[in-house]
């Protein structure tokens, strides 16, 4: 026994060696952001979020490492493509842009835009620590967070455009953008998250919809105790339709005549009648449906609202009873 006991301390003292060569490794994922449709008119905010992991694999035997195997991870984003500063970020299609911007938490502030160092105006990066707890067997384990994005509303989303008429994605893509450093340690960590480094990468992605919106001013006619000359009036349509968007209006035939080419208003007490006309310019066309000699008005929406003037004229006819006479007109437009 006195010559083994040297050779199993020998033994032992290799064993040891060997495997503290293993050495912990950990990376960061993340899913992409999608905004899903956005209408650039709404007036609202749009929000995603997406969710990153940060895994380790907890493979040394050091001693302290064995015992409470922990990691310190900081994680930091660059601007990604088609953005120039992070004041704000900006998705592209081609030569357009929409302003967005991705944060450490919901509270959607300035100061929690992500970042990091070397990224002006963005200084917010996620911080972590992943502790797996005492005597936790060698393997993979993970923590999350969160990842909070917004496209604001205002002046410069209602400005982005879609392309050829029709749903257009807008993209930014972080592939290697997405940085940090690492350090995995047992009970006391002298490295805060500077030992080891990495990089991943995902896409933030949003779809710009074509979209339009409508309202119109009621059409009121003077008095008149007989009709042998025009009488006139107007009204208004407000139209706001997505920048680049193209778009018709129609007008159809009424609720008393249904007849785009020979509109009438009924006293609302007796089955009288009286013609009338509707176009966009005075005396024009018949402003209608396209059919029966009537046309629609057309225009490309800038992202603003833009009035339209309905010209109505009620012609020399036959004067009817006198009472209130309406008729009600819907306006459509086609996007």
């Amino acid at each position: 026994m006195r010559r083994l006991l040297p050779w199993l301390t020998l033994l032992l003292g290799c064993a040891w060696g060997g495997v503290a060569q293993a050495a912990d490794t950990c990376t960061v994922s993340m899913t992409n952001i999608d905004f899903g449709t956005v209408s650039p008119i709404s007036g609202t905010d749009y929000v995603a979020q997406a969710t990153g992991t940060f895994s380790c694999l907890f493979s040394s035997l050091d001693l302290g490492q064995l015992l409470t195997p922990n990691a310190q991870v900081c994680i930091s984003l660059g601007l990604g493509t088609n953005s120039t500063s992070a004041l704000p970020r900006k998705l592209g299609n081609g030569s357009n842009r929409m302003e967005y911007n991705v944060y450490v938490d919901s509270s959607y502030a300035t100061a929690k835009i992500w970042g990091g160092t070397g990224v002006t105006g963005a200084p917010s990066t996620f911080g972590m620590i992943l502790s797996v707890g005492v005597l936790a067997p060698p393997g993979t384990y993970s923590t999350t967070f969160t990842v909070y994005a917004k496209i604001p509303a205002g002046t410069a989303l209602a400005a982005v455009p879609t392309v050829a008429n029709a749903n257009t994605v807008y993209t930014s893509s972080f592939a290697g953008q997405g940085t940090y450093t690492y350090t995995t340690y047992g009970l006391v960590n002298l490295q805060g998250c500077t030992a080891s480094s990495g990089s991943f990468g995902f896409t933030v992605n949003a779809t710009a919809v074509n979209d339009c919106t409508i309202t119109a001013s009621p059409m009121a006619f003077a008095n008149a105790s007989i009709l042998t000359g025009n009488l006139r009036s107007t009204s208004t349509l407000s139209v706001r339709c997505v920048n680049n968007n193209a778009y018709q209006i129609a007008l159809n035939g009424g609720s008393v005549a249904a007849n785009v080419a020979n509109r009438q208003m009924k006293n609302i007490l007796t089955t009288d009648k009286v013609s009338y006309l509707l176009s966009s310019t005075l005396d024009g066309a018949p402003w209608g449906d396209g059919t029966a000699g009537t046309s629609m008005v057309t225009g490309t929406g800038t992202g603003a609202s833009v009035p339209l003037t309905i010209y109505g004229r009620v012609p020399a006819q036959v004067s009817p009873r006198p009472g209130d006479y309406k008729d009600t007109v819907t306006a459509t437009i086609y996007f």
